[in-house]
């Protein structure tokens, strides 16, 4: 019943677990089966867009044109599919069927948006691109150009005096985009050209443009000309399946052999690129893949001789969702957050709907940068949410649900929440658990948000209700955070807890200001810099330590600086020298790492005559950009030109960039992002150069989506813990791989394991790839983790390594140091293990002395392992007083010695031989016994073996007048009838009952025959007798005595218990009446034994032997009456019990039973001893 229960409770726990679930991981509730797509159509002919949704009914479908809703007509109608149905296309400038169609469909759950289809009409509109004349020389090249705007893409065809061209011929060549090439062209190609553009809808044509071809000079060999490429590639962008033609014609003498490469050195896809013509790269049906620069490469056969041109292939991709939204269960108040990621070229943006419209956001619903963040959810929130990601080439939706649980039986919030500040970016949260419900919890969710600012992101850490804190610790520094707490459970959650408010600590500075340094004369520099921002300060900065030297002294002077400095002016300098300078900045935990040098040159002394320094300005324009401005002093002298030149930090500078005098902006493009450059302008006079300004400044992160998935930063891996002694680790890690050139730190974490101390907590901060973690506990389990910082950006944790510090040498004496007097000359000495925690002892040194030899330096050394407590000092003199110290060890070393403890010994006439039983006792720490004290034990022994035999005897001979006849069956509850003794099964106790060996009547009646309700029990074989009688015929006045092990009888006594049914397999003896004789063919309930089957019992049952053969029918009528007055029972524990019975074989294998005149002879004795 309790493993029915069990398997019940836990199939209903899948259920409730499952119930919330169901609706969103079977999203059926609402979706698409067939959405609309793009469709180009004539004017006037019908088309049908398909819509098809699958839903729990009823599911109704709308459609929309341009965003608005569109109403039923003749015109535009709606089948009962959900398609939308145009029996004619209108295109007129009035009205005109072309745009782009959406479905919505909706039910009870809500409504979801299809994706956008756009309906075309087939036309070419006009001519971009006609044809010009042309005049070449006979044998060179002829090239014509021609541009039409159509849907669908038309195919272009050229005519010469209005006579169609083969599309390509040994000379000439028709390629995709619509260019005709003639290569050595001929008198007779002279004439009228043009082009036609055909598709579907329509057919038009160009202007027609007239070829001259000039007659050559001469026929003798042409003079050897190098290559060059007369057309060259151009940088053409495409959508994904599309055609893209990169043309390159080339001419030279000997003609030129073209050959086409890519820039990064892959390779050019075979199955998709042909050659067309002599040269000319076509690309069908392209894709993300063939995007890239290539490279059109005309040599000269047998020589070295070659040119190259490089046009760059943009392939549009249409949006394509990479991580999608899921379907969430939240309670009320909760707050739910929607992930989306998509990727695309251009980059699509993202937006998101809320049953098929746009979401209104606010204070409560968020949108950080593609994600969708409600918090505070109400019931009105419960919807189908679809993040939409769209461009010009497309749009994609993905949908997700959010369901709101309105739960009446939900815990009550966490209680007691409080915050504990760990370090510059953690903080420990602790909590009680829920006071109602508690018991309920499935989990718990950390909600925590900056307490400063508006629209801060909120952020959840989700944990398992085994615990009740958690560190947070990817925190800055130096910030208040609100933090609450919220209990979930499977049908869903409590309201929040109170929110609390913490503090991180401060931290060194992330990096140090950008510097900006200029020269008023030859021998002075302006420095001056930005204040830190709050994320990068981390913190109040507390001071600036400006340092600089000349580039051929390494001589270093530093100058401390004022928090609110931005400012400093170095004079007295050495004019015309190069002086290198950087920074460093302060918090109150210290100094952050100092910038990198950079580098200024002071003006000559005779530049009194030249312009001054520029005001110079750099502002990121984007990730990969910076714009550079700069204005002069009206007094300056008259400028000419400027000189600008920049270079990444730790890189060679670049050569300097010539600008005009009225240029006051400069565009820097091509960098890298996250990386420091340093910028310097000058102006030019007609003396010469003037002064200089520097200027550092770095590029921010890319916001693309394919961009903030690469600056993930890894983790450090490869981390390594080796022991330096007892409370010191080292520890290594390695770099994981990213861009180099930026600058690198590190943390360390290390937590004693198992701690909720935040104190024990320690962080390490460094710029290596190892550590020394100093003052740790000896012999005790840490674990070490390691994260990276680049910049303003960190990388996850590592993974987590554990160590056991090495064990320390004790470092206190063992406790409780007492010397006892056993004998005149035995003292027994014991002790406590020392105090301190996790300290390992190996073994204790006694040292002991006599006064007189410890004046004299002489002391008895004795060891005992480190699992003994105690020692004996044997063979001490009477009369001498003893001093005694004991000291702990282990591999390590040796612990401090504890105080002296004296012993007194008094004088007396006592001999050590009288003793002799301790001469050997606690030698090694053992007892070693000596013959006394055997005989002592072996007297002692023999005395207790005695009274335990005197003891069985006497409950032997009580027993054998106590016990009524013995109901032998199956391991079942008593009869119905018998009042027991006990309320509880006494389980294995063993009961010694004097048995005889074969069938006997005893002088009060008591017979060994066993009668069920079907007769005198016999065995079925001779294996099966009762362990009690041996197997050869003994004398009736001898004992049979319980074997232990092998069969056990189990006493049952029960007061006052309930009758229990009849049982099919043994009838309790009570009063038996023939016409209520019982048998249950129905139950076969057992005892606590469990070891009854129903097999078994019929079995027993229909075995003639143990049934019918032995038993008159007489005698089960009589036999019963004789045990009237019987109220204990024993039960057979053991199963093989069930087959045995008083009923026995004889040798001959006769059946041997009892005569009906044995058994008056027993029930008259039975009476008379009643009586």
């Amino acid at each position: 019943m309790a493993k029915f229960k069990r398997k019940f409770y836990q199939h209903g726990l899948l259920f409730v677990l499952f119930l919330p679930l169901s609706s969103v991981l079977c999203f059926s509730e609402l979706s698409f089966i067939t959405e609309p797509s793009d469709v180009t159509v004539l004017q006037k002919d019908p088309v049908v867009l398909d819509c098809q949704a699958h839903g729990e009914p009823p599911v109704t479908i709308k459609w929309l044109k341009n965003g608005l809703r569109l109403a039923e007509s003749k015109h535009i109608q709606f089948l009962p599919n959900g398609s939308l149905y145009i029996p004619k296309i209108k295109h007129t400038k009035e009205d005109s069927d072309e745009g782009f169609y959406q479905c919505l469909s909706q039910n009870k759950y809500g409504a979801i948006l299809s994706q956008r289809s756009h309906l075309t009409i087939a036309s070419v509109s006009e001519v971009l691109l006609h044809p010009v004349p042309m005049v070449v020389s006979e044998g060179s090249v002829a090239r014509f150009s021609c541009a039409v705007t159509s849907s669908p893409p038309a195919t272009i065809t050229w005519e010469l005096n209005q006579s169609t061209l083969p599309l390509q011929t040994d000379r000439m060549t028709v390629l995709p985009n619509g260019v005709l090439q003639i290569q050595n062209v001929h008198l007779e190609d002279a004439g009228q050209y043009r082009c036609v553009a055909t598709n579907i809808g329509s057919c038009l044509m160009s202007k027609e443009a007239m070829l001259t071809v000039n007659q050559g000079t001469g026929t003798g060999p042409k003079p050897h000309q190098r290559p060059r490429i007369i057309f060259e590639p151009q940088n053409v962008t495409v959508s994904i399946h599309q055609t893209v033609v990169l043309e390159c014609v080339a001419t030279g003498t000997p003609r030129p052999i073209i050959s086409w490469s890519r820039a990064d050195s892959k390779p050019i896809d075979v199955y998709k690129a042909k050659v067309l013509g002599n040269g000319n790269l076509v690309i069908t049906d392209v894709s993300s893949k063939h995007s890239g620069i290539y490279l059109c490469r005309a040599t000269t056969p047998g020589t070295r001789n070659y040119t190259i041109a490089a046009a760059n292939l943009t392939v549009l991709v249409p949006p394509s969702i990479v991580e999608r939204p899921e379907s969430q269960t939240r309670p009320r108040a909760g707050t739910a957050r929607f992930m989306c990621q998509a990727e695309g070229v251009p980059p699509p943006r993202i937006s998101w709907l809320k049953n098929g419209e746009e979401v209104h956001l606010n204070g409560r619903i968020k949108m950080y940068s593609s994600k969708l963040v409600i918090t505070q959810i109400m019931p009105e929130d419960d919807a189908i949410y679809q993040c939409k990601a769209e461009s010009e080439q497309g749009s994609v939706l993905s949908m997700a649900r959010l369901i709101v649980v309105m739960s009446e039986d939900r815990p009550s919030a966490p209680r007691n929440i409080h915050a504990e500040t760990i370090s510059s970016s953690a903080i420990l949260m602790a909590w009680e658990r829920p006071l109602y419900n508690a018991d309920k919890v499935i989990a718990y969710s950390i909600h925590y948000m900056k307490a400063e600012g508006l629209n801060n992101e909120e952020y959840q850490v989700v944990i398992g209700n085994d615990t009740t804190s958690y560190i947070i610790d990817d925190l800055e520094p130096a910030q208040n955070y609100t933090f609450y707490v919220v209990a979930y459970m499977p049908m869903g959650a409590s309201r929040m807890s109170d929110q609390v408010s913490q503090h991180t600590l401060e931290d060194v500075p992330l990096r140090t200001p950008e510097l900006s340094l200029t020269s008023h004369s030859s021998t002075d520099i302006q420095v001056s810099w930005q204040p830190l921002p709050a994320k990068v300060s981390r913190g109040q900065v507390s001071a600036y330590r400006l340092s600089y030297r000349t580039a051929t002294d390494n001589t270093v002077t530093s100058v401390e600086l004022l928090q609110n400095s931005t400012e400093y002016l170095l004079e007295g300098l050495q004019p015309d020298t190069i002086y290198l300078l950087r920074m460093a900045a302060a918090t109150r935990v210290g100094w952050c790492e100092p910038s990198a040098w950079t580098s200024h040159r002071t003006p000559k002394t005779s530049s009194n005559k030249v312009p001054s320094a520029p005001i110079l300005q750099l502002e990121p324009l984007n990730c990969t950009s910076i714009v550079a401005r700069w204005q002069t002093s009206p007094e300056s002298v008259a400028v000419q030109g400027y000189q600008l030149c920049y270079h990444e930090e730790g890189q060679p500078e670049q050569p300097n960039i010539q600008l005009k005098a009225q240029t006051y902006t400069y565009i820097i493009s091509g960098l890298d992002p996250r990386r420091k450059y340093h910028v310097k302008i000058l102006a030019v006079g007609q003396v010469g150069d003037g002064y200089q300004t520097d200027q550092t400044v770095s590029t921010p992160g890319c916001v693309s989506t394919r961009d903030q998935l690469a600056a993930a930063l890894p983790p450090p891996d490869h981390v390594t813990v080796l022991a330096k002694n007892s409370s010191a680790v080292s520890l290594q890690w390695s770099c994981p791989a990213f861009p180099s050139g930026k600058a690198v730190s590190y943390t360390v974490r290390c937590t004693p394991v198992g701690t909720h101390n935040s104190s024990a907590i320690r962080y390490l901060q460094t710029i290596k790839q190892s550590v020394t973690v100093r003052n740790l506990v000896p012999n005790t389990r840490y674990e070490f983790v390691v994260r990276l910082h680049v910049d303003q950006m960190s990388s996850p944790w590592s993974s987590v390594v554990y160590h056991w510090t090495l064990s320390a040498a004790p470092s206190q004496p063992p406790a409780g140091v007492r010397v006892t007097l056993i004998e005149d000359d035995t003292a027994l000495v014991s002790w406590r293990e020392p105090t301190e925690p996790n300290v390992v002892v190996t073994h204790y040194t006694i040292l002991y002395a006599s006064q007189k030899a410890w004046i004299a330096g002489r002391w008895q050394i004795m060891q005992r392992e480190g699992s003994h407590t105690m020692a004996l000092l044997e063979k001490l003199e009477p009369g001498n007083v003893y001093l005694v110290k004991i000291s702990a060890s282990n591999q390590v070393g040796d612990g401090p010695f504890s105080d002296t403890v004296e012993l007194a010994l008094k004088r007396g006439n006592t001999h050590r031989s009288k003793s002799p039983r301790h001469s050997d006792m606690f030698s090694d720490g053992l007892y070693h016994i000596d013959q006394r004290s055997m005989a002592g034990i072996i007297v002692g022994v023999s005395i207790a073996l005695a009274c335990i035999v005197m003891c069985a005897l006497i409950l032997i001979s009580k027993g054998r007048p106590s016990h009524k006849v013995i109901a032998v069956g199956a391991a079942e509850g008593p009869r119905a009838g018998f009042p027991l003794t006990n309320d509880r099964h006494t389980e294995n106790v063993e009961a010694l009952i004097p048995m005889m060996n074969d069938h006997f009547l005893d002088a009060k009646g008591r017979s060994s025959i066993v009668i069920n309700s079907a007769g005198p029990i016999s065995s079925k074989n001779q294996s099966k007798k009762w362990l009690f009688f041996k197997k050869e015929k003994r004398n009736s006045s001898k004992i049979g005595l319980y074997e232990a092990g092998k069969t056990v009888l189990r006493y049952e006594e029960h007061l006052g218990s309930a009758p229990l049914p009849p049982l099919s397999r043994e009838i309790i003896y009570g009063p038996f009446h023939s016409e209520s004789s019982h048998t249950s063919d129905g139950s076969q309930e057992t005892g606590d034994s469990g070891h009854y089957s129903n097999e078994e019992s019929n079995e027993e049952r229909s075995d003639p032997s143990t049934t019918q053969s032995c038993r008159p029918e007489s005698f089960r009528l009589d036999v019963c009456t004789v045990v009237t007055g019987l109220k204990q029972s024993f039960e057979v524990e053991n199963e093989e019990i069930l087959s045995h019975s008083f009923c026995r074989s004889a040798p001959d294998a006769s059946p041997l039973c009892c005569t009906s005149e044995s058994f008056h002879h027993a029930l008259h004795t039975s009476q008379v001893a009643s009586s």
